[in-house]
């Protein structure tokens, strides 16, 4: 009694290193897609932090070359006890405004003029001059833990081009899947199921 044996070509050493671009690349959009969501909803309220961190986009040079525009921050929330002098700090230098900034403390006033309140000087790395305001510890969100450059643009980008990154995945999508045929192994023989082993046994 014997069976048929099934010959199966291995894929081509093309076709493992296009499957492996392949997931890879999934696993990375799945994962900026998700991330992309989530400062997307957090974006518009300010009082929204994940895990304890806000982000901002550096939106001018005068943290270069600390932070170059375009640079996202990632902002640990902080009280005034724990930022010192040197630390980067985001805040917000008015009330009326929405606006934030990202400078270095140059200085630290504990007890600003008997207030009891904690105070702040600023200034930009790239700038000549400290900033003129002090800023009162009620307006500082916190300390700069790391940055990803550039990543602000793109983030900028998805928040304003929602619909054309959603084509754009629907075509990456349309070219991988031709891609995966083109590429899949050729010529496979159709596996025995077992009624067809069966049928051949008899007949031997």
């Amino acid at each position: 009694m014997s069976e048929k044996a099934n010959n199966v070509p291995e894929p081509s050493s093309g076709y493992r290193v296009f499957s492996l671009i392949k997931k890879l690349f999934i696993y990375l959009l799945a994962i900026g897609i998700i991330v992309a969501a989530i400062m997307f909803a957090a974006d518009h309220s300010p009082n929204k932090s994940f895990f304890g961190y806000r982000y901002y986009t550096v939106l001018t040079p005068s943290m270069s070359p600390t932070y170059k525009t375009g640079d996202m921050v990632f902002v640990k929330l902080q009280n005034a006890s724990d930022i010192n002098v040197g630390d980067v700090i985001t805040f917000n230098p008015s009330s009326s405004s929405d606006a934030y900034l990202t400078h270095r403390v140059t200085q630290k006033l504990e007890n600003y003029e008997g207030t009891g309140v904690t105070c702040f000087r600023t200034k930009g790395d790239a700038n000549d001059t400290e900033d003129a305001m002090l800023i009162d510890q009620a307006r500082v969100i916190g300390s700069v833990k790391f940055s990803i450059p550039k990543l602000g643009y793109i983030v900028r980008f998805v928040q304003l081009r929602w619909y054309l990154v959603a084509a754009l995945i629907i075509l990456l999508w349309i070219f991988f899947r031709l891609l995966n045929m083109y590429l899949a192994p050729k010529g496979e023989e159709k596996v025995n199921t077992p009624q067809e082993t069966k049928s051949a046994d008899k007949t031997e």
